[in-house]
């Protein structure tokens, strides 16, 4: 299993950016819950939104009313709408999922491998 984000770069305050991450292997049998997270330099990784399967929402305090996490289940894909972006916004997000493999009673977790999101003028 695999989980590839893609979408980060830099953008102005103000600004908009939607992070893609797609989640490929031939084992997976189904996906549960999926999220965003993101790590400033010198911080902890933090979660900014997850959506289950079903299509309920959690999101931070700190990306509500700005950000938008959405899914396409026939893909395997959990996207986050960025707007209205803030230099503290700055971070590398990674994507995370919730997995059960054709081979596995369970659900193991898998995370994307990053992207920089840059808010500066």
């Amino acid at each position: 299993v695999q989980l590839q984000a893609s979408g980060g770069g830099l953008v102005q305050p103000g600004g908009s950016l939607r992070l893609s991450c797609a989640a490929s292997g031939s084992s997976i049998f189904s996906i549960n819950d999926m999220g965003w997270y993101r790590q400033a330099p010198g911080k902890q990784r933090e979660l900014v939104a997850s959506i289950a399967s079903g299509g309920s929402t959690d999101y931070a305090d700190s990306a509500k009313g700005r950000f938008t996490i959405s899914r396409d289940n026939g893909k395997n894909t959990v996207y986050l709408q960025m707007n209205s972006l803030k230099p503290e916004d700055t971070a590398v997000y990674y994507c995370n999922a919730a997995v059960r493999e054709y081979f596995s009673g369970s659900y193991s977790r898998y995370w994307g491998q990053g992207t920089l999101v840059t808010v500066s003028s």
